[in-house]
């Protein structure tokens, strides 16, 4: 049953990644604005707007631009941008570090937030309970576009505390990750105070709680351990949205990465740009999600029965 539990697995991630193929070309398509407009100008003459068409493959069919992005997909190449000529992959892979970091990081913070925060207002409720719902709905409902600009002006500009965005120092990670992690931390803090109320009304729980174990104990062995399936799943799935937003933070603190390539492709209407940048970060999420079942294979062999 195992070997079939993988292959449906690896079958499901190879599907849903044709799916983004599909669904990314689609929407690049359909979007408005014309790549030859954007690079000759709408002034320009009908033959060179045809031989522009046709040096950039636009006036083929859309089946044969699918087959060939796929293709390029497939090679790792990403296609060619119309801008520069050069493979999409390598100026992804000149501009990814910075953006990779800033997600990873920001994700590591809110993972660091939520699950104690969450744990502990499930254990103690009252005061508890109550400011980290509060810290929740602030999270969620304060948006990136505001408080980015107002952790600038407060740390860096008016305290200087921190450094400016310009300034070469690690220390210039710090508000880009807070900015990011804070909406993330109050979701995954929402659903690890609720993980932890399901798993606290266990018998086992009871039981361990009746020995009079220290709360540290049951707080890592016996609340967050059996409650960390749903909160990562929940990570996982918030991948996308994490480097979406990572694309908003880059532009308000001025920082290296994706966004300021998406940005300059989707306003120059560089096709195969968009297209790169959206296929890398769907297929990350599809990646991780695909690891995340092998975990949860690993850790719980129920998973795997049919």
């Amino acid at each position: 049953m195992s070997g079939a539990y993988w292959i449906r697995r690896v079958l499901r991630a190879l599907l849903t990644a044709a799916g983004v193929v599909l669904l990314v070309f689609l929407l690049v398509r359909l979007a408005p604005g014309d790549p030859v407009d954007a690079m000759l100008g709408e002034t320009a003459s009908a033959a060179d707007r045809a031989a522009m068409r046709a040096r950039l493959h636009l006036d083929t069919p859309w089946g044969e631009q699918l087959l060939a992005f796929a293709g390029d997909v497939a090679s790792g190449t990403l296609g060619r941008s119309f801008r520069s000529g050069r493979p999409v992959a390598e100026h992804l892979g000149e501009v990814a570090g910075p953006t990779v970091v800033l997600a990873l990081a920001s994700l590591l913070l809110a993972l660091l937030l939520a699950i104690p925060l969450g744990a502990l207002a499930a254990l103690r409720g009252g005061a508890t309970d109550g400011a980290a719902r509060t810290f929740a709905v602030l999270g969620l409902a304060i948006p990136n576009m505001w408080l980015g600009p107002m952790l600038l002006w407060l740390f860096a500009m008016k305290l200087g505390w921190l450094p400016l965005p310009a300034e070469p120092s690690p220390l210039a990670l710090v508000l880009p990750v807070v900015t990011l992690g804070t909406a993330l931390s109050a979701s995954l803090m929402r659903q690890t105070r609720g993980a932890v109320l399901r798993t606290i009304a266990f018998p086992a729980f009871i039981a361990a709680r009746a020995k009079g174990l220290r709360t540290r104990t049951l707080l890592l062995r016996h609340a967050i351990r059996p409650s960390l399936f749903p909160v990562l799943t929940l990570a996982a799935t918030q991948l996308g949205a994490l480097f979406a937003g990572a694309v908003v933070v880059e532009q308000i603190f001025e920082r290296p990465g994706i966004s300021g390539l998406f940005v300059e492709a989707f306003f120059t209407r560089d096709l195969p740009m968009i297209q790169g940048v959206m296929v890398v970060v769907a297929l990350a999420v599809v990646g991780v999600q695909l690891l995340l079942d092998i975990a949860y294979a690993a850790l719980d062999p129920r998973v795997r029965q049919p």
